[in-house]
C-alpha cells in the first residue's frame, strides 16, 4: 500500500475530573518506529504489511504487473531454456537485455553480477542463472525503492512535470486517489496553462477524487503555482501538487519556464517544492533516461513515476535509470537521491502503484 507520514489527531478538548491526569507540559511522546516528531506533533507511518503478509489487494497488482511486463519479460526468458551454462548462454542475455532497453552500462553491471552470482554458488543449470538475474536485478533497483513522505512539511508540495504524452496529469489524478483514500487534504494547480483542455482534465480528476483546484483560463504557471501553494497554506491542506506543461528537454524557453515555476513557489513557501517529480512513459525506453537526465539538470528531480509499462518491451530502461541514480548520488551527494515513487501497468485509478525492486524483478522474469 501507499506509505506516507500523518500528524497525530489533537487530543479531546475536554477531560472529565476521574480521568486519569494528563502528562506534564514537557513531556514528548515516545516515537514509533519508522516515525518521528514534527515540532511537538507525533508522526506516524502508515502500517506496512508485515514481511511475507501480502494484502489481496497487492496480490492483484502483482497480477496485473506481472502481466504488464510480460512483453519485457519473455525475451529475457527464453535465454534459459536450454540445459547448460556457457558462453553463448550470456551471449544471449546480453542481446535479450540490451533489447529490452537496459541500455550497455547496466548490462555490463548485470552480467558481471550474474556471473559472479554463479561463481560463488556453484550454479549448473540456466534456471538457477535466472534466479541469480532476479536477484542482481532487485539489488540494482533496490535504492530507487523508497516510499512518499507526507506531512513532514504543511503543506507539502509536489512539482509533476513531463513530456507531453507521458501520461502526467492522469498520473496526478490517480496519485491524488491515493493521497484521498489515506486521508491527505489535497489542492490541485493546474499550472499546465499551455495545452488546450489541460485545466478542463485536471478539474475532472478534481471531481472525481473530490479535492479542490486552483486554476486560471490562460494565466501565467508561475501565478497559478504561487496562489495554489499559497491557498493550502491559508487553507491547512496535507498536499499542494503542481501539474506543470508538458515539454521536450529541447525546448529551452519552456524547461527555463519550469525554473521559474520552482523559484516563484519557493517565494510563496521558502521549503517548497518538497518533491520534484518527473512521469515517463516506459514505451520510451533509453529515451526515458534522456528525459531524467535534462530534467534533473534542470529542477533536481526528487522522483520519478513511470507509466505504461504494460504496453512496451523496454521495462529494462529501469536498470539503466539505476545505475544512472547510483553514479549521481556518488558524483553529487549533496543532492537528495532519486526514487522511483510509483509505476503504472493500466488506466485505472487503481493502476498506479508503489513501487517495490523485488516484485517488479520477479514480475520482469515471471
Amino acid at each position: 500500500m501507499f506509505s506516507f507520514f500523518k500528524k497525530k489527531s489533537p487530543p479531546p478538548a475536554a477531560v472529565p475530573s476521574t480521568a486519569p491526569p494528563a502528562p506534564a507540559a514537557d513531556a514528548v511522546p515516545a516515537p514509533v518506529p519508522g516515525g518521528g516528531l514534527i515540532g511537538s506533533a507525533l508522526v506516524t507511518p502508515i502500517a506496512m504489511p508485515a514481511p511475507g503478509a501480502v494484502p489481496p489487494e497487492r496480490e492483484r497488482w502483482l497480477g496485473k504487473l506481472q502481466a504488464g511486463l510480460r512483453k519485457t519479460g519473455s525475451s529475457i526468458s527464453t535465454v534459459f531454456t536450454g540445459s547448460r551454462i556457457d558462453d553463448a548462454l550470456y551471449e544471449d542475455l546480453e542481446t535479450a537485455l540490451l533489447m529490452a532497453d537496459a541500455g550497455t552500462k547496466a548490462t555490463e553491471h548485470l552480467l558481471a553480477d550474474v556471473k559472479r552470482r554463479v561463481r560463488e554458488g556453484g550454479m549448473t543449470h540456466p534456471v538457477a542463472v535466472k534466479n541469480a538475474l532476479v536477484d542482481a536485478i532487485a539489488q540494482l533497483l533496490k535504492p530507487l525503492e523508497q516510499p512518499l513522505v507526507i506531512g513532514q512539511y504543511q503543506p507539502t508540495v509536489i512539482m509533476v512535470t513531463g513530456v507531453n504524452g507521458a501520461g502526467k496529469t492522469t498520473s496526478i489524478g490517480k496519485l491524488t486517489r491515493h493521497l484521498a483514500t489515506e486521508g491527505a487534504s489535497v489542492l490541485l494547480a493546474a499550472a499546465d496553462t499551455f495545452r488546450a483542455a489541460a485545466r478542463e482534465q485536471l478539474s475532472v480528476w478534481a471531481d472525481r477524487n473530490t479535492v479542490e483546484i486552483v486554476s486560471q483560463e490562460g494565466g501565467d504557471p508561475a501565478a497559478v503555482s504561487f496562489d495554489a501553494v499559497s491557498a493550502g497554506k491559508a487553507r491547512g491542506k496535507d498536499v499542494v501538487l503542481v501539474d506543470t506543461a508538458g515539454r521536450l528537454p529541447t525546448q529551452l524557453h519552456l524547461m527555463e519556464e519550469l525554473r521559474k515555476i520552482k523559484r516563484v513557489v519557493q517565494k510563496a513557501d521558502a521549503t517548497a517544492p518538497h518533491e520534484v517529480l518527473l512521469v515517463i512513459d516506459g514505451n520510451t525506453g533509453q529515451n526515458a533516461l534522456a528525459q531524467v537526465k535534462a530534467f534533473d539538470d534542470t529542477l533536481q528531480l526528487t522522483g520519478l513515476i513511470v507509466t505504461k509499462l504494460d504496453g512496451t518491451a523496454k521495462g529494462g530502461v529501469l536498470a539503466a535509470i539505476a545505475l544512472w541514480a547510483r553514479e549521481r548520488a556518488l558524483a553529487s551527494p549533496a543532492l537528495r537521491p532519486v526514487s522511483v515513487y510509483f509505476i503504472g501497468v493500466g488506466e485505472q485509478l487503481e493502476d498506479l502503484e508503489t513501487f517495490n525492486a523485488r516484485e517488479f524483478a520477479q514480475a520482469l522474469l515471471g
